[in-house]
């Protein structure tokens, strides 16, 4: 029994869509990396978001950071508001004295604008043991506007008036030893021999003067009576001189008579 081959007519080809269907594939394709590129960066700008608001939280004014404290200044009483804001959003303290829990006055008000480190403000109160104090806090408009918390209760015990110190007495200053050794005294002035011959003449005294030859050996020149002594001494000299010369003079005479 033998095969026989029978050839048939040949079957039509299918139609060419290839084109239309490689283009559909390339839009839808290109749609996916842009949303997932838009997706990416949704979740990226959220998170900067997130990030500079939970850092703009982080550097505003909040109650918290503001504090309170009753002291005393030199024995009066003061209360003193500190403000660490580092933001340094300019704030408006104000102090009210409280009384059953309502406001009985208001003890002042003042400015501030905080730093890091701390700014403080300080509002002069004799404030009373005990007594309790609202402070109100009001920065960047509606930012905080809100009271310290809890109020602001005073010491148990006052301020103490300072004693005015006793100023320490002058000593009085040491009296100088007397010296051992007594002062030398100083003679009265002699007066000099011219002094005393130009005494006036008119005074006579009631002395009788001395003879020539009762006179002071160790008187010296300077005596009034020196001169009248010196003069009749000369005078007695030439008189014996002349005496003896004529004396001589006569004798030689009578010896050549």
């Amino acid at each position: 029994m033998g095969l026989r081959l029978v050839v048939g007519p040949t079957p039509p080809k299918p139609p060419a869509i290839a084109h239309p269907v490689k283009g559909k594939v390339a839009i839808l394709s290109i749609s996916r990396r842009t949303a997932r590129t838009v997706r990416i960066l949704g979740v990226a700008s959220a998170s900067a978001a997130l990030a500079l608001g939970a850092a703009g939280t982080a550097l505003a004014c909040n109650i918290s950071e503001f504090s309170a404290e009753a002291k005393c200044d030199g024995g009066k009483g003061v209360i003193v508001v500190t403000d660490k804001d580092a933001s340094r959003t300019p704030a408006l303290v104000t102090v009210f004295l409280e009384n059953n829990g309502a406001d009985a006055k208001k003890v002042g008000q003042q400015n501030v604008k905080g730093s890091a480190t701390g700014t403080t403000v300080t509002f002069a109160e004799d404030w009373q043991p005990n007594a309790v104090y609202r402070i109100h806090v009001k920065a960047g408009g509606k930012l905080v506007d809100e009271d310290i918390k809890p109020n602001l209760s005073a010491p148990a015990t006052a301020c103490k008036a300072e004693s005015p110190s006793t100023p320490a007495t002058p000593s009085k200053p040491a009296s100088p030893a007397p010296s051992k050794t007594p002062s030398q005294t100083t003679p009265a002035p002699t007066p000099s021999a011219s002094e005393s011959s130009s005494a006036p003449a008119g005074t006579a005294s009631n002395a009788p003067s001395p003879a020539v030859g009762d006179s002071n050996l160790a008187e010296t020149g300077a005596s009034s009576n020196t001169g009248l002594i010196a003069g009749i001494a000369a005078a007695l000299v030439v008189v014996g001189g002349g005496a003896v010369f004529f004396g001589l003079r006569r004798r030689g005479a009578n010896s050549s008579r």
